[in-house]
């Protein structure tokens, strides 16, 4: 396979020649400002902003955006990439677990890595795949067979394939990698399939694994004594959605999953550790440096795999390290970046499970909020007041902007052994109630006070993120198809264009041939859009 694949890589390179030079460094990574054309991370940079700098686009000339071209994946999977921008080419992901090259400003394919898959791919949610990293002169994708996969940049041929764990036991990876220092740092995904979770970390030359922090400790290891009996085996924890790093203390802060089984918690008594949680591990190492849990022996699958935002500003009048983090179970959270300790904690949607949090950040559950086998009624739904879809923050405005779910579900609960390869999940929610459908939005809040500054309602609920930018706009999609424009001070619609596909992705902006150029997957193609005249 691997063969055929090079070959086909080198035959795409001939028949569309181009300079697919890419050198994309760990300096560069850590400078993005130098580049700010490029779109070289998931987040576009380490610090999980998905803001861009770029100001061609703004408030007043934004109506006038046109689509510039379109690509058309032969997928039939649901697309959630966020492509890279490097050097002139797009380098995206297609489901399940493909990657294609494309000319940035024309669309035009230069290769593209077929992955052969087995027949069966035990996920819990679609064969998805959130993007790619870019390092050096290498792509790097997780597949949902659970290998990391090294390509060529400049052909797309296979430079190294590994198995991360055992796609037959419910593993599988749909999170985009990260390319920190020299390394990639690969999660894991199958929370609903009664996997232990982990976060591991790659050599980009060889694919030799560096370290693996297991995000569900084992009897005798701190944290071990927060699970009951052999519970710790099939605890769940998975790491599914991208972090982020901070390069000044060595930190890679990663979200959390829930713990298995997700609405039946009697087989694993106590708080779950680090089920749930932002855990922040030192980059060379793997160790852990700190935690901070969000839901403690989670009973309504309320994942903490939100992107983590990191901010350097003023708290209670001194300079702090801070994390914003808006987290599924309707809180919004302000975290100390070198301690893990809770600064604020309120409510930024409906939810009605808890009185708030104690001095310690633990929250403070309310009565009769947990699953029954009659089933219990409960603010937010198991899709979360918000889910894996990426926020933004303005250093601009001050704001932070993200997709709301106002709903609520119906949590049951029943019985469930746990059987390798098979869904291990303690009963079915009713996740949709007919008769209440709830509604979505898109929101900014005042990150220091939880405040909601605007929203901006939309007819169902999202599951596409937010882009922000200097020209102070945010960009958003719905369900429905529409990619819009948001004034990024009021929430006011400047600008909307159907695409004729459920958005459930995250835009990108970045400069082709000096044109500031916004990009969103949509149905199953990419979308580019520029100002026309």
């Amino acid at each position: 396979m691997s063969l055929r694949l090079s070959a086909l890589g080198f035959l795409c390179a001939v028949l569309f020649p181009c300079s697919l030079g890419a050198q994309v460094t760990y300096e560069r990574l850590l400078n993005p400002s130098k580049n700010s054309g490029d779109w070289i991370t998931y987040s576009g940079t380490y610090a999980g902003w998905r803001y861009s700098p770029l100001d061609q686009i703004q408030r007043d000339n934004v109506r006038k955006l046109k689509v510039k071209w379109v690509y058309q994946m032969s997928v039939t999977h649901t697309v959630e990439t966020t492509p890279l921008v490097a050097d002139g080419v797009m380098y995206s992901s297609e489901p399940p677990s493909n990657v294609v090259a494309l000319d940035a400003a024309t669309g035009r394919p230069y290769w593209r890595y077929r992955r052969a898959l087995p027949n069966r791919i035990n996920v819990c949610c679609g064969q998805v795949n959130r993007g790619v990293a870019v390092l050096g002169d290498r792509v790097f994708v997780g597949t949902v067979d659970a290998h990391l996969v090294a390509l060529d940049a400049k052909t797309g041929a296979v430079l190294w394939d590994v198995a991360v764990a055992d796609y037959q036991t419910g593993h599988s990876i749909t999170v985009a990698p990260l390319a920190v220092k020299g390394m990639i740092i690969c999660g894991i995904s199958g929370g609903e399939y009664g996997i232990r979770g982990f976060l591991d970390a790659y050599d980009p030359e060889t694919g030799k694994r560096r370290w693996r922090f297991w995000s569900v400790p084992q009897p005798g290891e701190p944290g071990g004594d927060t699970w009951s009996g052999n519970s710790w085996k099939t605890g769940g924890g998975p790491t599914w959605v991208t972090g982020s790093f901070d390069p000044q203390q060595n930190l890679i802060i990663w979200g959390t999953g829930n713990p298995s089984p997700d609405w039946n918690g009697d087989s694993r008594r106590g708080d779950n550790l680090y089920t749930d949680s932002a855990i922040a591990l030192d980059a060379d190492t793997g160790k852990l440096k700190w935690y901070y849990q969000f839901v403690p022996h989670d009973l309504h699958d309320w994942d903490a795999v939100q992107v983590p935002v990191l901010v350097d500003d003023d708290w209670d009048g001194r300079p702090r390290k801070l994390v914003y983090w808006a987290h599924r179970g309707g809180f919004f959270y302000v975290l100390d970046r070198e301690t893990g300790k809770l600064l604020l904690g309120k409510p930024f949607a409906t939810q009605t499970w808890a009185k708030g949090l104690d001095a310690s950040g633990r929250p403070i559950r309310l009565p009769n909020i947990d699953p029954t086998p009659e089933g219990t009624y409960l603010w937010p739904g198991v899709q979360g007041a918000t889910n894996w879809y990426s926020p933004s923050y303005n250093p601009l405005t001050k704001l932070f902007y993200l997709a709301v779910w106002e709903n609520r579900s119906v949590y049951r609960k029943g019985e469930q052994e746990y059987t390798p390869g098979n869904r291990y999940i303690g009963s079915v929610p009713l996740i949709d109630l007919p008769d209440d459908p709830g509604y979505g939005a898109i929101r900014a809040l005042n990150p220091k006070t939880a405040e909601r500054i605007w929203e901006y309602k939309l007819l169902t609920k999202p599951w596409a993120g937010v882009l922000s930018t200097a020209g102070k706009l945010v960009f958003g999609g719905s369900d429905e198809g529409y990619f819009f424009a948001l004034d990024a001070e009021t929430g006011k619609e400047l600008w909307k264009q159907n695409t004729g596909g459920r958005i459930r992705a995250n835009a990108i902006s970045y400069l082709s041939r000096g044109i500031q150029t916004v990009a969103i997957a949509a149905g199953s193609s990419i979308f580019t859009f520029e100002l026309g005249e």
